[in-house]
């Protein structure tokens, strides 16, 4: 945009010879023929530089400056004083009230247009200054907003990270469509854990050395289920259900629930052997099944679990009660899924006969797991 320039000057023919000089250059210019006029005229229309005359009834050029300057939008609005009195003198009295340069009548417009030039350079890069400034501001603000949301955020999730799993509490904060909550049915892969020994030795031990112990399990299985991105439904005592595929849709479910499975194994040898030192016999049995669920939350307002129903859940159960200590146990269908050529070698399956299991009318087929590693 061409800038604008405000003349003042109470003499009509030195008001239409700056006009005409700065308009043939393409700036736009408005007139004011006191210093009343020129104080309103910033008010109504504030310009890029003021030509101002110095000798004017009423306010002159000088107490116009000062006012100008008084005003704090008008700190680094350029002023050029212009008159025919004593250069010098007049320099240092315009100086002193706030002008930024000076000219001396009779106008020498190619002295004229350089001046303007200069200050409206100068003052083109300060209004880019405070643009930037202004943006920048804005990006701060937006930000620390985006940062406090953020910290909001992820007290959220530590909060629901305590009652549910990460999966869920991030599907919960995140929203959407579906809700994982609400009720609805999906095939998952469950595996079901607990100890081998627990009962006897809770009889024996003191309470506060089988919460020793169930912290130590605990805090072991479970970084384990959140390395595997499983759902963890339920801690029981010594048994903690696990399940994959919900709310959090997962390719390989059977494949993660028995890769978490072995290495579940594996951290309980040191686990066993550290108890075996305290005189603790304990063990761990694993089952795991796969089929469809009824998932969803379970419970009333104040207090909502995430839960699955089904058949499913069932097998896994009594699979791993099944399951000597340090076994796991998988279902005909778990066993069928990891017959995929993409798991050749990384298992050995051994058939455990076909299981009379509580609650299922017809025996169940089941395979024992071997890792290659060991086998």
């Amino acid at each position: 945009m061409n800038a604008h320039i405000l003349v003042v000057d109470d003499v009509p023919s030195n008001v239409k010879l700056l006009t005409d000089i700065l308009t043939a250059r393409g700036y736009r210019t408005t007139t004011a023929t006191s210093g009343e006029q020129a104080m309103a005229s910033l008010a109504a229309d504030p310009p890029d530089l003021v030509l101002l005359d110095v000798m004017m009834p009423g306010m002159n050029g000088y107490d116009v400056c000062r006012a100008i300057r008084a005003d704090p939008h008008f700190t680094v609005l350029p002023v050029v004083l212009v008159t025919a009195l004593d250069p010098e003198r007049e320099r240092v009295n315009g100086l002193n009230a706030g002008a930024d340069d000076f000219l001396s009548k009779p106008i020498h417009q190619a002295e004229l247009m350089a001046r303007v030039r200069s200050l409206l350079r100068v003052k083109t890069l300060y209004d880019e200054v405070q643009r930037q400034r202004t943006e920048l501001q804005a990006w701060n603000n937006t930000l620390e907003q985006r940062v406090a949301e953020s910290v909001q955020q992820l007290e959220r999730v530590g909060q629901l990270k305590r009652f549910f799993s990460p999966q869920l509490a991030e599907a919960i904060l995140a929203g959407g469509t579906d809700d994982p909550l609400k009720s609805h049915r999906r095939e998952i892969t469950v595996v079901f854990l607990d100890l081998r020994g627990f009962t006897a030795f809770t009889e024996t031990a003191d309470p506060e050395e089988v919460m020793a112990v169930l912290a130590q399990y605990h805090a072991a299985m479970g970084r384990l289920v959140i390395e595997h991105q499983g759902t963890l439904e339920r801690f029981s005592g010594d048994g903690m259900m696990i399940f994959f595929n919900d709310p959090q849709p997962v390719p390989d479910a059977p494949a993660r629930a028995l890769r978490m499975a072995v290495r579940m194994q594996r951290e309980m040898v040191a686990l066993c052997n550290q108890w075996s030192r305290r005189g603790y016999d304990l063990h761990m049995g694993v089952g795991i099944a796969q089929g469809f669920a009824t998932l969803g939350g379970i419970g009333f307002d104040g207090r909502i679990d995430y839960g699955a129903i089904g058949t499913v859940t069932n097998l896994a159960a009594r699979l791993c009660g099944e399951a000597a200590g340090g076994e796991i146990l998988v279902s005909q269908r778990v066993h069928g899924a990891l017959q995929d050529p993409a798991f050749d070698g990384e298992w050995r399956f051994g058939e455990a006969g076909e299981l009379e299991l509580k609650g299922f009318q017809r025996k169940v087929p089941a395979w024992r797991v071997v890792p290659a590693a060991a086998a």
